[in-house]
């Protein structure tokens, strides 16, 4: 009972925090509509609404413009909608009241209305008429018809460029860079701008319905006046005309604050700035405009006709403004020339400074991994400059990390003047493995093999992947991404370059201290495991696999079962390369899903029955010689040629088809296939039969050696 009791407490606590939270506000208010569009309302609740109206609008209005992006209010729409229908629904109440109430006079339809009806345009219907005219021309014919369109246009240009986006966002969830909020904001876009060219639609709707409603409302309501109450023609023009100007006068302010919401809600740019920042930092951004201005105003003012205490005091406001701005320039310009020296210690005057003995410590030891850039990409690695290539490089390490299975070595990044402006480098051990020209200012646009047209830009490759490309303005990105460009800033070039690299390279950074950290890692779940392997397979043979393993792009995540088959093997061999084998095959579902991923079915492709029997004879020879088979047994040179032409038109059917090259061969064989395709042929794996899961299916798609290759 108690506890039947504490789940009904509950449940009566989690209703009452989603009705505070808003989650019956909306449902409540749309019952509200529909009960104001069917059943009489008394004038003061009229005026309470009507007021409520006016001051949604308001909020909408000032959200619209603080909101840093469009996506911080991507509820807009819907809230449009809301917003429309309840003005609507005040119409059809309002107009029932009128049409009842208007004989009684003024107050009848509520205060608010009464007032709009004789302060706002002066008790004149025939000023109230042409203003509530003109406030329909500003809101139907400028304010909608321009936001329509502008909604239009970005939902159409937003859908074009979404595969761009979508292929430079997976690019960079591959390396580390971004999350998954990044896909998910690109979702909601064009969710958003394609909501927003339909929510334009209501806004234009409104504006027909107001004029009709007018109309009805005037002509009805003289018809009332005459015919059922016997009013003469001036009483009934009088009341009524004022009261249904009054009436359209209460509804179309709100809906043209909402029209001008939509307006700025649409012509915002996408960028983390509030629009009054936007505007002080591209308008007054320096002093020439203003300079201008304030010269045409004092000319203008004095003309004698003019009006001169206008134009000449605007003159002189534009004029300091411009003073003001220029300042700020000089202080900035005077700021930025300052040196800044660095601080040491002068020797005594008539003393030299004693030099000290050299030890160890002046031996500087070689980075691991390191990256040298130019001077002009040092604001690409400074964080006080809004640098966010360390945060880049920082995500690579830790994604590489849980996908090779051991810590990756921190990357010393340091500038370097030899090196050109724009150019970078990346060392492995000391040693150069990579470099490339980028322009900090530029973005760099990748063909990624199929565009739709051509865009002006200095001509490259993108360093990771050698596909064409083109350095562009920042302000050709959306043009580009439209055109089916993949489009990357200079951060993520060097970053995708730098993770390239170290997936490659990933055999070579694996050390000693690494394979040390994994044993302490394997003590802590297989304690026993660990104690016993080092004396059955030393330390140098452990890496040894490892690093052959990782050359393969093999994970060594699952350290546990690689070293209970070390443990297993270890007695009956000291090989590397036998040993290596033997924990291939128990990670073979690993192997697989890198591969293929979850398929049940493999394509493959096989060597000719008769060029493995020869493949295998001669291994066999170079056994019977004594020569090791890994290192001594080399392919025919001829046979080579042919069988590499015959393995790479193979490779390029399986990747034509979508999936991946993969060569199955004997056991025996694949070390030195291994070796043979991965420098002979990009991206084609090889594995041994054995090395195929017990529940995958296996489909030959292509046999290359044959008589006629």
């Amino acid at each position: 009972m108690n506890y039947s009791a504490s789940l009904d407490n509950s449940n009566l606590l989690d209703n009452a925090r989603g009705m505070a939270r808003g989650n019956l506000g909306i449902p409540i208010l749309l019952l509200i509509i529909l009960a104001m569009m069917t059943l009489p309302m008394p004038p003061f609740l009229l005026d309470m609404l009507f007021t409520f109206n006016i001051t949604i609008a308001l909020v909408v209005l000032c959200v619209a413009v603080y909101s840093m992006r469009p996506l911080d209010f991507a509820v807009f729409p819907t809230i449009l909608l809301v917003a429309t229908l309840l003005r609507l629904a005040l119409n059809v109440a309002s107009t029932r009241v009128v049409l009842l109430k208007g004989h009684e006079g003024g107050s009848a339809a509520g205060k608010v209305i009464e007032s709009f009806g004789e302060v706002v345009i002066g008790g004149n219907y025939a000023v109230g008429l042409i203003v509530f005219i003109i406030l329909i021309i500003i809101n139907f014919v400028v304010v909608t018809k321009g936001a329509g369109r502008i909604a239009e246009v970005s939902a159409r240009f937003t859908l074009d460029a979404m595969p761009g986006k979508q292929m430079a966002v997976d690019a960079d969830l591959n390396a580390g860079v971004i999350d998954q909020d990044r896909r998910l904001e690109i979702t909601q876009e064009a969710d958003f701008y394609g909501s927003m060219d339909g929510a334009s639609k209501f806004v234009k709707g409104d504006a027909i319905a107001g004029i009709l409603i007018l109309l009805i409302n005037l002509v009805g309501g003289l018809a009332i006046g005459m015919m059922q109450y016997e009013l003469d023609i001036n009483s009934a023009v009088e009341r009524y005309a004022l009261l249904t100007i009054g009436d359209g006068l209460v509804a179309q302010i709100p809906a043209l604050v909402l029209s001008t919401s939509a307006a700025i809600m649409v012509t915002r740019n996408n960028s983390s700035e509030m629009m009054g920042q936007q505007v002080m930092r591209q308008m007054f951004a320096g002093p020439r405009a203003l300079c201008i201005a304030a010269l045409v105003l004092f000319v203008m003012g004095i003309v004698p006709s003019m009006p001169h205490f206008a134009f000449l005091g605007l003159a002189a406001v534009a004029a300091v403004g411009a003073w003001f701005i220029h300042r700020q320039h000089l202080l900035a310009e005077a700021q930025a020339k300052e040196p800044q020296l660095p601080e040491r210690v002068e020797p005594e005057s008539g003393s030299e400074a004693p030099l000290a003995d050299l030890d160890w410590r002046d031996v500087t030891p070689v980075d691991a991994i390191g990256l040298e850039v130019g001077y002009r990409l040092i604001p690409l690695v400074d964080k006080t400059q809004g640098g966010e290539l360390l945060a880049r490089i920082k995500g690579i390490r830790k994604k590489l990390s849980q996908e090779l299975g051991f810590l990756v070595p921190s990357v010393h990044i340091r500038d370097n003047l030899d090196l050109p402006p724009n150019e970078y480098k990346i060392s492995l051990s000391g040693v150069n493995v990579g470099t490339a020209d980028v322009y900090p200012d530029r973005d760099l646009a990748i063909n990624p093999g199929q565009v739709y047209g051509k865009i002006q830009g200095i001509e490259t490759r993108d360093p990771a992947f050698g596909l064409d490309a083109l350095w562009i303005e920042r302000a050709q990105r959306e043009q580009a991404e439209s055109l089916g460009y993949t489009v990357v800033d200079s951060s993520t070039v060097i970053a995708t370059h730098l993770n390239s690299i170290l997936q490659t390279h990933a055999h070579e950074i694996l050390g000693h201290e690494e394979v040390q950290q994994l044993l302490n890692l394997l003590s802590r779940q297989s304690p026993k495991l660990a104690e016993e392997l080092p004396d059955i397979v030393n330390s140098n043979i452990v890496l040894k696999v490892l690093q052959n393993l990782l050359s393969e792009q093999v994970p060594i995540r699952d350290i546990r079962s690689i070293a209970e088959t070390l443990a297993a093997q270890g007695a009956k061999s000291q090989d590397s390369g036998a040993l290596t084998a033997a924990v291939r095959i128990a990670l073979n579902r690993v192997i697989a899903q890198s591969i293929y991923g979850e398929r049940a079915e493999l394509p493959v492709i096989t060597l000719n029955t008769d060029l493995e029997q020869i493949l295998l004879k001669s291994m066999q020879q170079s056994v019977q010689s004594g020569l090791d088979q890994d290192s001594s047994m080399t392919i025919e040179p001829k046979l080579a040629e042919s069988l590499q032409k015959s393995l790479v038109s193979a490779a390029q059917k399986q990747e034509i088809a979508g999936d991946p090259a993969v060569l199955l061969v004997a056991a025996p064989l694949r070390p030195m296939m291994s070796r043979f395709a991965r420098y002979t042929i990009d991206g084609l794996k090889v594995l041994s039969y054995q090395e195929v899961p017990d529940n995958k299916q296996v489909t030959v798609v292509a046999s290359v050696g044959g008589q006629g290759e």
